[in-house]
């Protein structure tokens, strides 16, 4: 059952997640990169506190649940370039477009926040077609990260 209610959009730096907010974020990227996609991976890379967080939330009667979330990356900490990565939607809303509107709101805070710039990414394989359509193009060869195929891809500034 979709959420009902508007969807709210943040962008945060670490220090400023509420603890809740922080733990549905981590449980979500859990359930579905490491759940939904049986991969063993180390999630919390260290990364975290240097990068900000976008946050798509739908706040209901009873309570505020998470609808997609991604971080963003300035130049230099997982690429030469900024980067968006942990894309994640939440299951109940595949379909809903949410997805392309974390795109387009990842592109246009990370924007915001470090000027106009590539941005870089390392997408799984399969979805090339899905950041096509945001501009990003694939850049190098298909290589297996965590057991998925993945592929770096540019989308200039």
């Amino acid at each position: 059952m979709r959420p009902e209610g508007p969807t709210h959009w943040r962008c945060l730096p670490f220090d400023a997640l509420a603890a809740h907010t922080l733990y549905r974020l981590l449980a979500l990227r859990s359930q579905v990169f490491v759940v939904e996609q049986r991969c063993v991976f180390q999630d919390m890379d260290g990364a975290d506190a240097q990068c900000m967080h976008v946050l798509a939330e739908c706040h209901r009667p009873d309570g505020v649940e998470l609808m997609a979330y991604a971080r963003l990356a300035p130049a230099g900490l997982k690429y030469a370039e900024a980067s968006i990565g942990r894309v994640v939607t939440n299951p109940v809303t595949r379909g809903s477009g949410i997805g392309h509107a974390l795109i387009r709101q990842s592109v246009h805070m990370l924007h915001g926040l470090w000027g106009a710039q590539p941005i870089r990414i390392g997408a799984q394989a399969h979805l090339q077609p899905f950041y096509g359509q945001h501009g990003f193009e694939p850049v190098g060869p298909i290589y297996l990260e965590d057991g998925i195929d993945h592929i770096e891809m540019v989308r200039a500034a």
